[in-house]
């Protein structure tokens, strides 16, 4: 929503938009044609020049005259070089593009992502669409997911793969560019760094429950009221059977709270140990703010870039705005059997976890390539895959052919969750964890970011990643060197361009609406539909709620059109101009990967896998 302050200024930005909009400029689509003729030639036959006598003898005119006849007798008629000028309009401004009318028109079909911007803006101009355009922005030709065999039974003893674990001696191993190779591996689920913290020499009592304590003893905390239970099961209400749905009841307390709650829990446990009793676990608290979690957030920077809560390859940090939990960390407090439930991660983006202690965790993963049967079996269950709260049971995953990795995960050790994994986590005693998202600048984790994007639209799911924004700031921003992951974001942004060039031009040429130019200011986030969470990107469609003229609501076309078909009393609004869009497009390119020379023999002796 956006506040509208009382001025009748031209608005700025979203939080300065008044009720007078800018009137835009001639609808899109008009052009003009210019013919040019070419300058006549300085260099003639030799035979058309008169003899130096006869130069003499005649006037300049006449000489003047012959030229101009013989030129006509052998050039011909004159030759025309025909332009068009193609009007690309945003808000009250206008600007042209100028083309040879004898260029072939391309179909629309037929553009890629090797065609410029002026072709495909021209494209959809004659392509005369009608109707609501709905392209995927996936690159159809191009997946980079691993190929796993699944047809065939998997022997049980392999249902149980070993989990890759790395053991690292120095912090030259830590920051070598091999460990991002791995742990990046779209045949790697997950990948546990043992000894982390040790040979980066982090500071990890920073998180501990009593440092957390001093620093900020009041910061509200989410509480998760659950059953517990052994990691390897999960028993319905009645206690009759396993099943898969895993529900918990939420409440709220503070650091110093919880903190009280963790101490006697380990003081009644020395007491008495009981399965199925009610037990506490302290979630999602917030670590975003620089100033009160300064120290905490300083160390975090020693981590090796790509797994920094922030960095230039990070695809998360070309948001532009605050995703808390994504990137930014948040703190986990738990006893014994807390539970985090499976899932994926936010549309898929890879995730960093590390262990501050003293106790364990256990953890459970399943290759991406997995997801949907886990899904169904979440149907089954009557437990919604991507909204609801589940623990799988072990054994129907096991008899679908499922193989799951199982893991112990100690204080110091960093689990990197690769892009897609389904995972969920138990703890074995009592600890902290803290995590964030990080979106390394790859195909493989690109694909399934963009897959998810437009499964959650499917399903009616806001994509807490605005995955078309991101795209545009990481052609703005970051140099790809990745062919498979140029190609998937050019595909994106051509995808995008079509979108909005058609958009446009039913908008502006066939229903006569207005486009009013509101540029967008720093930190401004991404736009989602108010109704169907859809993002909506470039062109906002602002309601005003309840006839209020101070708030206004964004919406997409669609849900717009349902509340009035003719769009009367929504105001369009563009946050990017054409031509802007057109230079990102055009300017993104492949760039040839700097030359490294790396002395892989040395570098694998430097890592011990278990």
């Amino acid at each position: 929503m956006w506040t509208q302050p009382q001025t009748q200024q031209q608005p700025r930005g979203p939080h300065s938009h008044s009720g007078q909009l800018k009137r835009p400029g001639p609808p899109l689509g008009e052009h003009s044609v210019i013919q040019h003729t070419p300058a006549p030639s300085l260099h003639r036959p030799m035979e058309d020049c008169p003899s130096p006598n006869k130069r003499k003898k005649t006037s300049s005119a006449l000489c003047s005259d012959d030229f101009q006849k013989l030129r006509a007798l052998t050039d011909g008629p004159p030759k025309e070089l025909k332009i068009r000028l193609i009007k690309v309009e945003s808000g009250n401004r206008e600007t042209f593009i100028a083309s040879e009318v004898e260029e072939r028109r391309i179909p629309l079909e037929e553009i890629t992502i090797k065609n410029t911007a002026s072709e495909i803006i021209r494209a959809c101009k004659g392509a005369h669409v009608k109707g609501k355009f709905k392209e995927s922005f996936l690159l159809p030709a191009l997946s980079v997911k691993p190929v796993l065999t699944t047809e065939l039974p998997i022997p049980r003893e392999k249902l149980n793969p070993p989990t890759p674990s790395i053991y690292l001696e120095s912090k030259r191993d830590a920051l070598s560019p091999v460990l991002l190779q791995f742990c990046t591996d779209s045949k790697n689920p997950i990948t546990v760094i043992r000894g982390l913290a040790g040979s980066l020499r982090l500071n990890l009592g920073l998180f501990s429950t009593k440092s957390l304590v001093e620093a900020n003893a009041e910061h509200a905390v989410e509480v998760r009221t659950q059953v517990q239970q052994p990691a390897d099961e999960n028993w319905d209400p009645s206690g009759t059977g396993q099943t898969w749905p895993c529900e918990s009841s939420r409440s709220h307390t503070t650091i110093a709270k919880y903190a009280q709650y963790q101490a006697s829990s380990f003081q009644e446990s020395l007491q008495q140990k009981t399965v199925g009793k009610i037990i506490k676990f302290g979630t999602n608290i917030d670590l975003s703010d620089p100033k009160r979690w300064k120290p905490q957030l300083q160390e975090l920077q020693k981590l090796p870039a790509f797994m920094r809560v922030s960095s230039s390859g990070n695809m998360l940090s070309h948001v532009g705005h605050t995703i808390l939990g994504m990137n930014t960390v948040q703190l986990y407090m738990k006893v014994p059997g807390c539970r985090t439930p499976g899932h994926q991660e936010n549309n898929n983006f890879c995730s960093v976890n590390i262990n501050i202690g003293p106790g364990d965790c256990e953890w459970f993963a399943v290759h991406d390539n997995y997801w949907e049967a886990i899904s169904d079996f979440c149907e089954k269950h009557g437990v919604d895959y991507l909204t609801g709260s589940w623990w799988p049971v072990l054994d129907d995953l096991y008899r679908a052919n499922i193989p799951v990795y199982r893991f112990i995960q100690r204080p110091g050790d960093l689990v990197w969750i690769n892009a897609g994994t389904v995972h969920w986590v138990q703890a074995v005693g009592w600890c902290n964890n803290i995590a964030w998202n990080v979106g390394p600048v790859t195909s493989y984790q690109y694909q399934l970011a963009l897959e998810r994007f437009e499964w959650n639209e499917v399903k009616k799911v806001k994509s807490i990643v605005p995955m078309i924004h991101v795209s545009w700031n990481v052609a703005r921003n970051v140099k790809v060197t990745d062919p498979d992951t140029y190609k998937m974001i050019k595909h994106c942004l051509l995808q995008s361009i079509k979108h909005i060039q058609i958009l446009r031009d039913q908008l502006l040429v066939a229903g006569g609406k207005k486009i009013s130019y509101q540029s967008r200011v720093k930190d401004e986030p991404a736009y989602y539909c108010n109704e169907c969470d859809v993002e909506v990107f470039n062109l906002l469609f602002v309601t005003s709620e309840n006839g209020s003229r101070k708030m206004y609501v964004v919406h997409c076309e669609d849900c717009a059109r349902q509340r009035n078909p003719n769009l009367s009393n929504v105001v369009v609004l563009e946050q990017c101009r054409m031509e802007e869009l057109m230079s990102v497009y055009d300017s993104f390119s492949l760039v040839s990967a700097p030359t490294r020379f790396v002395k892989v023999n040395k570098q694998q002796q430097s890592f011990k896998k278990s």
